[in-house]
């Protein structure tokens, strides 16, 4: 039978793939779940192709019964969504891939994939920049990470405690991934807020202190885990004049979220801060953070940072300033980046070994929970640890975009190309040329043999 030229491309804009996430060995999400796969078959008459995974979440049989044909692999659809990174073979000529590509900054790790994406002539969309009008992220798994992230620094600060021995409302929590649901991990922080409630807290020398960076989605996500427990809230400024001598209430703990006039203050000694000035001349400040961090037990680092802004706490301050009778007892460095704003996340870690601890004396660290030091948690996958919640959350806030994406005419120019405005602007390579917002990006490419 004759199948016209028309016919059988519309038949490849309508065929998507789902791709197998391989890279990392705990990683269990999905971009797009089966219900909205079959919602999509059923109303906008997708083709799905799912790569068959033993780990995913959500199994190759769900996927099966709500509609979609478990493969090998997707080379036959030219439209793939999948979650992180992919390897640098996996790019196909003039195909369209959905991810979050880990590239915006110029990520060393990953020019080469990039230069191949370009090489391919592909086109590029990242979730990371599909935004509204406002620049409000639409498509992320933020909350999830700051659930997850908080969970395990509970746990984490658990272990701390009891390794030094300190009565512990925190021994009962374990880290996210293996609890079956977020409710069952919810169930367990609840046990701890009435432990705290009975008097589990009274013999600790100083308030129990949980800092948060920043007051996003990840900010937002950790807080909802601590606000289960008994807790009061109190400014930046009222804990710098925090009482150490007992008079706390012992029964609760005590919350702080620090926004950017918190962390960092102008070189010139004006006390005028002004945020938009702080974000397009970050030259102009300095890190203001650390007066902090003698009073604050548990820090959870949940706020967006590159190069060009202050750290938030150095090597050289806790080198002069930790001792065994800190209180800082665990860092959960949700942010994660490398030497970034802790100096001390030497590299992000994993769900199976997400702990070490670091010794300012020695600037060393040792994996684990153990040791003289600061336990500091830096999963770079949390929403993972958390997979079927963050993966529906995901999966709803993309739904209404798949079948546009899917069935661009990616051959039109980019003034043409009829896109969702959001997904448009989160169009980093059209058939492997950078669109206008990322031109910049051509210097990293050129960089990259250097």
């Amino acid at each position: 039978m004759f199948v016209s030229t028309n016919q059988g491309k519309m038949a490849m804009n309508n065929r998507v793939g789902i791709r197998y996430e391989d890279r990392f060995k705990m990683e269990r999400r999905v971009a797009i779940t089966p219900n909205h796969v079959q919602k999509l078959i059923e109303e906008d008459g997708l083709e799905f192709l799912v790569e068959k995974s033993e780990k995913r979440v959500f199994t190759d049989a769900e996927f099966n019964e709500a509609g979609a044909k478990i493969v090998d692999d997707v080379r036959q659809a030219s439209v793939i969504f999948g979650v992180k990174e992919m390897p640098i073979e996996y790019f196909e000529k003039n195909k369209t891939y959905i991810l979050f590509s880990h590239t915006i900054k110029g990520q060393s790790y990953n020019m080469p994939a990039l230069r191949k994406m370009v090489e391919k002539k592909i086109n590029l969309i990242d979730y990371e920049k599909v935004a509204d009008a406002d620049g409000r992220r639409l498509i992320f798994f933020g909350r999830f990470a700051g659930l997850a992230g908080m969970i395990n620094s509970l746990w984490a600060l658990g272990l701390r405690m009891g390794e030094l021995n300190s009565k512990n409302p925190f021994s009962g929590i374990n880290q996210s991934y293996t609890y079956t649901s977020l409710e069952d991990a919810l169930a367990d922080i609840s046990k701890a807020g009435k432990a705290i409630e009975n008097g589990a807290l009274a013999d600790l020398s100083h308030p129990l202190v949980i800092g948060f960076t920043g007051y996003g989605n990840v900010s937002k996500g950790a807080q909802e885990i601590l606000d289960v427990l008994p807790h009061e809230e109190i400014s930046p400024e009222q804990l710098l004049s925090f009482s150490e001598n007992g008079d706390w209430d012992k029964n609760k703990v005590f919350k702080v979220v620090f926004k950017e006039k918190d962390l960092a203050q102008r070189i010139d000694g004006s006390a005028e801060f002004e945020l938009q000035d702080y974000y397009n001349h970050p030259e102009k400040f300095k890190g203001d953070f650390e007066k902090y961090v003698d009073k604050i037990s548990v820090l959870m680092n949940c706020m967006y940072w590159d190069k060009r802004y202050p750290k938030l706490i150095t090597k050289e301050y806790l080198k002069n300033n930790f001792d065994n009778k800190h209180p800082l007892k665990v860092i959960g460095d949700i942010t994660c980046d490398p030497n970034g704003s802790i100096e001390c996340t030497f590299d992000c870690t994993k769900i199976e070994s997400p702990n070490f601890v670091y010794d300012p004396a020695t600037e060393e660290i040792t994996p684990g929970n153990e040791g003289p030091g600061i336990l500091v948690m830096a999963v770079d996958i949390l929403p993972s640890e958390l997979p079927r919640e963050s993966s529906k959350g995901f999966s709803s806030a993309l739904l209404p975009f798949v079948s546009k994406i899917v069935k661009a005419d990616y051959s039109k120019s980019f003034e043409e190309l009829e896109l969702p405005e959001p997904i448009k602007k989160a169009l980093i390579l059209h058939n492997g040329e950078f669109t206008p917002d990322f031109k910049y990006m051509e210097k990293y490419l050129e960089n990259i043999d250097k």
